[in-house]
């Protein structure tokens, strides 16, 4: 995957995306069709594609619904995963995973001059929507239609790999153009 890399004193960093990563909820498996024999298999996978593409000198934003098990045994899971992890909370979470900063429910970003809106569910209308803003969600585990601005970027999206600015993009040039749907838009 190609990604955006920033210099921050000399030190190369890329920003990722991600949500909805589940761990240890066996019957996502089944709800959201995971390619996966059991939840061990699925959290190993996840672990080992998330490290192939983040370096401990990156950065993650988790957009919600990191494990499905006590605090132990999520904090084993987020132990394991490089980059400094940020976490919106998400319907399931209770506390952001060890080694995740607890950022609450939405959050506003810059990453490469985008202007960016962060949460766990996706919305019609976010700030600055209306001057190109853009607005990443989990929650929906794909059933949610992106558009041109707005884009899920939970691991069922993804082939269950965190992604960056560049893939985003390039996936929203495929879907419609956002239609207006606040006060700043045509009315119909």
């Amino acid at each position: 995957m190609l990604a955006t890399t920033i210099n921050i004193e000399g030190n190369k960093m890329t920003i990722y995306y991600t949500s909805d990563t589940h761990f240890y909820h066996t019957n996502i498996i089944k709800y959201s069709n995971r390619p996966f024999k059991s939840v061990e298999e699925m959290n190993y996978e996840m672990i080992k594609r998330w490290n192939e593409v983040v370096t401990p000198q990156d950065t993650v934003y988790h957009l919600g619904d990191f494990g499905f098990a006590d605090r132990s045994k999520n904090d084993r899971i987020s132990v394991q995963l490089n980059g400094l992890k940020f976490m919106l909370l998400g319907n399931h979470d209770k506390s952001s995973p060890a080694g995740f900063t607890k950022l609450g429910q939405c959050l506003e970003i810059y990453d490469e001059n985008y202007k960016i809106v962060l949460c766990h569910y996706g919305m019609r209308v976010w700030n600055k929507s209306h001057h190109g803003a853009l607005h990443l969600y989990g929650h929906s585990h794909g059933s949610l239609p992106g558009d041109s601005q707005s884009l899920d970027v939970g691991v069922d999206c993804w082939d269950y790999y965190p992604v960056a600015l560049p893939s985003i993009l390039r996936r929203m040039k495929t879907l419609p153009q956002r239609t207006p749907v606040d006060h700043h838009g045509e009315k119909s």
